[in-house]
């Protein structure tokens, strides 16, 4: 699988992350990893392999600086900042839309934890562009009753057997 660094740039942040885009690609989703996490999340790269064997490119990416993910991991403040990690992850879905390699490309969006949030928010800021979402284990609650409301966007959410 052809994979590449790449920097995304957003309104407010230079954000690293890896991009597989093939030739024939489906569509591209972009990884919203949760608490805690980053683009090198095991469980986003299992999902992402077997993305790319089904024929879906993938951006793995993190939705926080290195400076901001230091200070998070002592005071675990940005990783519930729904409104930044929104506005990281639709610069990301815009960065998607505009880069040579994957404009023209459907854009799914994949969410973990508060991860799933932003996704939502997301689809419902852009949704002309974002055609599906997928929360893993995510917090949907954390997006909010009206952004609930304007996902336009197929969803699935996923939770586990004995998550309430």
């Amino acid at each position: 699988m052809p994979t590449r660094d790449v920097t995304v740039r957003t309104s407010d942040a230079q954000l690293e992350g890896r991009l597989a885009m093939f030739p024939g690609a489906t569509a591209v989703v972009a990884f919203a990893h949760g608490s805690g996490s980053s683009r090198h999340s095991p469980r986003n790269e299992a999902v992402a392999d077997a993305l790319h064997r089904s024929g879906v490119a993938t951006l793995l990416f993190d939705l926080l600086t290195p400076d901001e993910e230091s200070v998070d991991n002592v005071t675990a403040q940005q990783r519930f900042d729904i409104d930044l990690l929104t506005a990281r992850l639709t610069g990301a879905v815009d960065w998607l839309a505009d880069n040579d390699d994957t404009e023209g490309t459907p854009v799914g969006l994949f969410g973990a934890s508060t991860g799933a949030a932003a996704a939502l928010r997301t689809a419902a800021e852009r949704p002309d562009v974002v055609q599906a979402v997928v929360s893993r284990g995510g917090r949907p609650d954390l997006a909010g009753t009206t952004a609930l409301q304007e996902v336009r966007a197929p969803t699935l959410l996923s939770v586990g057997e004995e998550d309430t």
